[in-house]
């Protein structure tokens, strides 16, 4: 028996990490106590996702498990022990806005929650691959200082700049920079994984995610734009866009794309990697672009207001350069660009919403 233990295992990520580990063979146990509905409301709620993962996983195992309770999660590695051969870290509290609000929750659930896990698989499955996702909110608003130009629908970097071509790379820097209290909490996570991998010699990966989006997200207004955007247009809700004049930039990376580098890292990890991933050139869109490219593909025109209130610490552009990762393992490719990946999306939420 080999046993994959997936956190958030319900959100967007962990269900995609679910599905694809047990259609290879192996057992999954699921953590996930669907906080989001307490971070997002019952909108965001992500039961409906624990319902299709049970009743579609024969090997799957979900649990109610708060990611912060120490003595239920060393019980549930305990139980497996060294069986577990890997570990993928997806829950947090993933929002700007809504840590601001609850510092504490958002620090919690974020850096104290992950050294939780990383010390259960030290004590229980030292051997395990760890994975984490994090965010490219580790950088701060460092990015708004590239020299940016403003076109008709978008934001762009200077063509002449070394980062125009491919993206922002892993040397910018992480340091004196305002990094939102929620991206304060994510370096904090993202720090103690790098360093269980140099000082422990734990196999683990950290990938630094653009926009992760696809057909399983339940996006709310504070997270989750794509989702949420084709939601508003499905279901003719208004849509607020905050700031920059709805051009900013942002990749958007397919979740099933994600969790291919999650496999290819698996079966041939590097310790203490680190990796900035999204959809870097192959796949990135303006705020205006989205909606335009939704209202085309046939998910319905989205009514907007524009306001110019940008939430702190929030990006005007990013797109990953994805080089790194490519060339640790050559065989990973995208399989989604940005139109594939919103066919899907829509299709998902007219049946969900049962609208159209």
């Amino acid at each position: 028996m080999s046993v994959v233990i997936v956190t958030g295992s319900s959100g967007l990520i962990g269900s995609e990490t679910a599905r694809f580990f047990h259609q290879q063979g192996f057992d999954v146990v699921g953590i996930d106590n669907n906080m989001r509905a307490y971070f997002f409301g019952q909108e965001a709620s992500t039961e409906w996702n624990t319902g299709q993962l049970q009743a579609s996983l024969p090997r799957f195992r979900h649990c109610a498990v708060d990611v912060r309770d120490t003595a239920a999660v060393e019980s549930l590695f305990k139980e497996y022990g060294t069986a577990v051969s890997l570990v993928v870290h997806c829950a947090a509290q993933p929002s700007h806005d809504w840590a601001a609000r609850e510092p504490m929750t958002d620090f919690s659930v974020n850096a104290v929650g992950t050294l939780v896990l990383l010390e259960a698989t030290r004590k229980f499955a030292p051997e395990a691959v760890f994975i984490l996702t994090s965010t490219n909110k580790v950088y701060g608003d460092t990015p708004n200082a590239l020299p940016l130009v403003e076109m008709s629908r978008r934001w762009e970097l200077d063509p002449a700049h070394p980062w125009g071509e491919h993206g922002i790379d892993e040397s910018m820097s992480i340091d004196q920079t305002k990094h939102s209290i929620f991206g304060a909490s994510k370096v904090a996570a993202d720090v103690m994984v790098q360093e269980y991998g140099q000082y422990f010699g734990m196999r683990t990966g950290v990938f630094r995610g653009g926009c992760l989006t696809g057909p399983s997200h339940s996006g709310a207004q504070l997270h989750g734009f794509l989702a949420y955007l084709v939601r508003c247009a499905v279901t003719r809700k208004p849509y607020t866009i905050f700031g920059y004049k709805g051009k900013q930039v942002r990749d958007n990376i397919h979740s099933n794309d994600l969790v291919q580098c999650f496999w290819h890292f698996y079966r041939s990890p590097k310790p203490a990697a680190v990796y900035n991933i999204g959809g870097s050139r192959y796949s990135n869109c303006s705020m205006l672009e989205a909606i335009d490219l939704i209202a085309e593909l046939g998910g319905g025109e989205v009514a907007y207001t524009l306001s110019d209130a940008a939430r702190s610490g929030d990006h005007i552009w990013w797109i990953s350069d994805v080089r790194k990762f490519q060339r640790d393992f050559p065989q990973w490719s995208y399989s989604h660009d940005l139109r594939a990946t919103l066919l899907e999306m829509i299709g998902a939420a007219k049946e969900r919403y049962a609208t159209c």
